[in-house]
C-alpha cells in the first residue's frame, strides 16, 4: 500500500507525536550502554509475581470501576492523605496514563485552551496535544508552580484546567512546598479552574513524609487526582486508579465504559493484597526509599564530581530524577547521538516543552536503575561530552 493508497485519517492524526522516551528505550538495552534515559523502576526491588490464590471468576469480565476492594483500600489510603474520597468515585484505570488520555477526552476539543507545568510531563504533552489542546506552560521552581505567573496566564485566558505533577515532578524532581499547595489550591477555587494532579511519585519521599494532595486542600473547584502501582510495585500490570470530585466521577466511568470496560483483573487483586499487607507493604516501600535515596546521593556526588563546572542542578527530595541545566551547551538533544556513540543516554530537556518550543540546554537523569559503578562511569562520560562542546 502506497501512501497515496491510504484511507482518510482523522484530523487529530497529523498533530500525532512520538515518545523520544520509547524510541530510546530500544537503544538503550543493548549491550553496554549506561542509560539515564528511562524512569524504569529497579526491578530487583520489585516485589514477587505471583497469582497463587486468585479467585477463578475473575477469569470472566468485570465492572469499569474496578475491584470493589481495591477502590475501598484506595479511598482509605487516600483519606489517610487528607484527600476525602469515597470507594464510588474511585475508578481503576490502565495505569495513570489512561487516566491522562481520559481528561483528554473529557474536556479538550480542538484549541481548548490547558495549562502544565514548564516543563511538563512529555507523555500528558503527547496526549493534550493529540486532542487538540492549545496547551501554555507556566514555570516551576524547585518550590512549586510560580504562582505570578498562573495568575498573568489565567487573566489573559481562561484555561479549562491545569495539570500538575507537583509531588517530585518529572522531569525536574521539584516538589511544591505546603504553603505553594495551600497558595494554589485558594487560587484555583477562587477562579473555579480544574485541578488535574498526577502523582505517581508521592510515595518515593526520601527526606520528609509524603507531601499531601494540593486537592486536599481545595474547598470548592473541581479535581481529578491520578495514582498507580507502576513505581511501587509491579509496572507491568498496568494498573492505575483517577479519583475524582463527585461532579466529575459519573463521567469518567462512562469514558471508561467506551474504552477499554475495564482494567485487568488479576492484576487488580494482587494489588489489592499488596495494599492489603500493611506491614509488607510499609516494609517494601522503606526498603524502596532506603534504595533510591543512595542512587540520588551517589548521582549527586558524581554531579558533582563530573558536571560542576558545566552544569547546575537541585538535588530531589524524592522520585526518580535529576534536572540538570547545562550551561555550557544551547542544545543538549544535538548532541544526544554523539552521547549514545559513547554508550550513554539522557533525554533531552526539550521533550518536556510542547512542539515548536525551541532548543533547551536541560537533560533528565534518572538513577533508578543504573549501577553505582555505572552512574559514575556514565556522569563522567557526559562531563567530558558538555565539556568538549562548551560554547
Amino acid at each position: 500500500m502506497t501512501q497515496s493508497d491510504l484511507p482518510h485519517f482523522s484530523r487529530r492524526i497529523s498533530r500525532l507525536t512520538s515518545s523520544l522516551i520509547r524510541e530510546l528505550l530500544a537503544l538503550t538495552q543493548q549491550p553496554g550502554i549506561i542509560s539515564f534515559a528511562g524512569g524504569l523502576p529497579a526491578e530487583a526491588l520489585m516485589p514477587p509475581l505471583s497469582l497463587e490464590g486468585v479467585p477463578p471468576a475473575l477469569r470472566q469480565y468485570g465492572t469499569t470501576d474496578g475491584e470493589p476492594g481495591l477502590r475501598e483500600a484506595l479511598s482509605a489510603r487516600l483519606n489517610a492523605q487528607g484527600l476525602a474520597c469515597p470507594a464510588e468515585n474511585v475508578l481503576i484505570t490502565s495505569g495513570s496514563q489512561q487516566g491522562i488520555d481520559m481528561v483528554a477526552k473529557v474536556f479538550i476539543d480542538e484549541g481548548t485552551p490547558v495549562l502544565l507545568e514548564k516543563p511538563a510531563y512529555l507523555a500528558a504533552l503527547q496526549v493534550y496535544g493529540l486532542y487538540g489542546a492549545a496547551m501554555q506552560g507556566v514555570a516551576v521552581h524547585p518550590d512549586g508552580i510560580d504562582m505570578d505567573s498562573l495568575r498573568a496566564v489565567c487573566a489573559a485566558q481562561r484555561p479549562v484546567f491545569l495539570y500538575i505533577n507537583p509531588s517530585f515532578q518529572n522531569p525536574t524532581g521539584y516538589s511544591y512546598s505546603d504553603a505553594r499547595r495551600r497558595e494554589l489550591a485558594a487560587f484555583l477555587d477562587e477562579q473555579n479552574i480544574v485541578l488535574i494532579e498526577d502523582n505517581p511519585y508521592g510515595e518515593l519521599s526520601y527526606d520528609a513524609p509524603q507531601p499531601a494532595p494540593v486537592s486536599a486542600y481545595l474547598k470548592s473547584a473541581p479535581w481529578v487526582y491520578l495514582g498507580s502501582f507502576s513505581k511501587i510495585a509491579v509496572p507491568a500490570w498496568r494498573v492505575g486508579y483517577l479519583a475524582a470530585d463527585p461532579r466529575l466521577a459519573p463521567v469518567f466511568r462512562k469514558i471508561k465504559q467506551g474504552t477499554d470496560l475495564h482494567t485487568n483483573r488479576p492484576g487488580q487483586w494482587w494489588c489489592e493484597q499488596f495494599l492489603r499487607d500493611e506491614a509488607g507493604l510499609a516494609a517494601h516501600l522503606d526498603r524502596l526509599r532506603d534504595y533510591y535515596r543512595g542512587q540520588r546521593d551517589a548521582m549527586e556526588a558524581a554531579l558533582n564530581e563530573h558536571m560542576a563546572d558545566v552544569a547546575e542542578w537541585s538535588a530531589p527530595q524524592g522520585g526518580l530524577f535529576f534536572w540538570v541545566r547545562v550551561h555550557a551547551v544551547e542544545d543538549t538533544r544535538a548532541l544526544l547521538d554523539e552521547a549514545l556513540a559513547r554508550q550513554v543516554a539522557y533525554l533531552p530537556g526539550e521533550a518536556f516543552y510542547p512542539p515548536g518550543s525551541g532548543v533547551c540546554n536541560a537533560i533528565r537523569l534518572s538513577f533508578s536503575g543504573v549501577s553505582r559503578e555505572s552512574l559514575n562511569e556514565g556522569v563522567a562520560r557526559l562531563g567530558a561530552l558538555f565539556r568538549e562542546h562548551r560554547r
